[in-house]
């Protein structure tokens, strides 16, 4: 008589990074689950040393860490971005790496033009005003001691055209808002929506970021850049940190080259005591998120769902949102 299948052992480095309230579905075979809030880098090793599934968000799994795993066979990333996994080692081991696709094309989108929003109309500027006793102190019925702007008419410029990018034009058209992308090399459009990077700086009257953080667009948007926004527009940051260069944008906006900052995430996470965006945190046009553009409850959960499909899916033989497998 056979021995009975041992349970598959399933680690999840850092379940903290979702909210308690999102819940992890069950999988359809005999598993066990352990769940750290989070993780050390030093810990990792020891934590998948039995491990045949691990499940991470942001915890950072080396070569070394793989190494210490022999029976790890899958890393189902809790989010689109897989920088944090050394995938060259995972497919040099034959370990299937997974990750979240397409689950925050209304929460990213939404934030984004909550950031315009409360920039175009100075919403915090005012609410900070009222707090401090300036709506009684001037004797009217109201007070006019920032900007407010209609967004109908503007220019919204787009780096990046994936799925939150064309999301948040179809927002903003259905504003009012003329919609530009940034065209790139031989990726670029031939309509009329897609212009040069330049020329994108030149004209609009916003500027969001939805491309990924690569070589080629780390500090994308960088002193030079911000010297060719001749419109002085906001700056929208729902993307990643990297993208800009944070010391230039704080000498941006104190000089008046941009009119706004809206920020959901830094180069480094938490913000550090020594950040360059210290020096902003009380300014009228400036607003920090910290990285929860991704975060409603809806797209939680859906990320949470995904996250079970994919492991259930690798276990029947059929791996899905594969960003490496076996070669």
């Amino acid at each position: 008589m056979s021995s009975p299948t041992p349970p598959i052992r399933i680690v999840f480095l850092d379940r903290a990074t979702l909210s308690p309230q999102t819940v992890l579905r069950s999988l359809p075979f005999a598993h066990t689950l352990q769940c750290f809030d989070h993780t050390a880098a030093a810990d990792v090793a020891t934590r998948l040393r039995h491990a045949d599934i691990a499940i991470a968000n942001k915890t950072p799994i080396s070569a070394a860490a793989l190494a210490a795993a022999p029976s790890l066979r899958m890393i189902a990333v809790a989010a689109t971005g897989t920088d944090n996994v050394d995938l060259r080692a995972c497919a040099a081991r034959g370990i299937v790496v997974s990750n979240i696709r397409d689950y925050a094309v209304h929460t990213v989108p939404e934030h984004t033009f909550a950031l315009i929003f409360a920039l175009r109309r100075s919403l915090v500027a005012y609410r900070d005003a009222v707090r401090a006793g300036r709506w009684l102190d001037s004797g009217q019925f109201c007070f006019f001691d920032f900007p407010i702007r209609n967004l109908a008419g503007s220019t919204l410029g787009i780096v990046g055209a994936g799925a939150l990018g064309r999301a948040v034009a179809a927002m903003g058209r259905a504003l009012g808002l003329r919609v530009l992308f940034a065209a790139h090399g031989e990726r670029a459009s031939a309509s009329n929506d897609h212009v040069p990077f330049d020329d994108l700086l030149a004209h609009s009257d916003i500027v969001s970021l939805h491309c990924p953080l690569t070589p080629a667009t780390h500090h994308l948007i960088d002193a030079s850049a911000f010297a060719r926004m001749a419109r002085r527009p906001l700056l929208i940051n729902t993307a990643r940190g990297g993208l800009v260069d944070e010391a230039a944008l704080v000498e941006a906006l104190q000089s008046g080259a941009i009119s706004g900052a809206g920020f959901d995430v830094v180069s480094t996470e938490p913000l550090p005591a020594a950040h360059p965006f210290q020096a902003l945190l009380g300014h009228p046009h400036f607003i920090l998120t910290p990285h929860v553009a991704w975060a409603s409850d809806e797209a939680m959960q859906s990320l949470a769902d995904q996250l079970i499909e994919n492991i259930a899916a690798f276990h029947a033989g059929t791996p899905r949102n594969i960003v490496t497998a076996v070669p």
